[in-house]
């Protein structure tokens, strides 16, 4: 049992940081991302003898976070709103690029917004988690022909959304 708590404590070292910069994209830099990367943490441990692949490890513990960000946006559909989350700039930067790189990711994340919620998932998984079509497809329940739809709708209205920012 002390092997399997240390090689654990290993994967929770390794993989953590790439788990928050996942969610925190995933939710916009909320607070939570500390919480659902421990519940992942401790969903993994709870399934760990589910894991058929140990070579699969880093995919198997994404989908687990991806899942719980997913299901945390959901239940904070109504109450998340974009103009909230602010962004801080690295202090090298000039206070000129510093605002535009703030409109910026604010204009992203109002268009993210504006997008049904089954598009702004396709997207984010593809886009910011680099998930391929088939992850996608599993992840959200739906068949590969849907994920590439919705994304293809998602990409065209990101593209219309975003023109003033080329």
């Amino acid at each position: 049992m002390d092997g399997d708590i240390a090689a654990f404590a290993v994967l929770v070292r390794r993989y953590t940081p790439m788990m928050r910069a996942y969610t925190q994209r995933m939710l916009n830099a909320s607070a939570d991302v500390d919480d659902i990367v421990q519940e992942a943490f401790v969903t993994a441990w709870q399934r760990f003898s589910e894991l058929d692949d140990p070579s699969k490890v880093k995919s198997w513990l994404m989908r687990i976070v991806s899942r719980k960000a997913v299901d945390r946006i959901r239940a904070l559909r109504p109450t998340v709103d974009v103009d909230d989350v602010e962004q801080s700039a690295p202090s090298q930067t000039s206070p000129d690029r510093v605002a535009e790189a703030r409109a910026g990711v604010a204009a992203l994340g109002a268009a993210l917004q504006e997008l049904p919620a089954a598009q702004r998932e396709c997207w984010v998984l593809r886009e910011m988690g680099g998930y391929s079509y088939d992850e996608i497809a599993t992840e959200l329940d739906i068949s590969v022909s849907t994920a590439r739809g919705l994304l293809a709708r998602a990409r065209k209205s990101m593209i219309v959304r975003m023109e003033a920012w080329r």
